[in-house]
């Protein structure tokens, strides 16, 4: 089950820089591709605002 970001995402690009596979995308709220993400929780270990978590 991959991550997911949820609307209380801010999009301020914490998580982007994180992700050791780069399935995190850009947008008004950012998304998380369920295919290539391996599930290791660094994106919502560092996300400020606890918009993600798993799916």
């Amino acid at each position: 089950m991959a991550y997911v970001i949820s609307d209380d995402c801010i999009a301020c690009g914490t998580c982007i820089d994180e992700c050791p596979v780069s399935a995190i995308s850009e947008g008004s709220i950012y998304s998380i591709d369920a295919s290539a993400c391996t599930e290791c929780g660094t994106c919502a270990d560092v996300c400020p605002s606890e918009a993600i978590s798993l799916g």
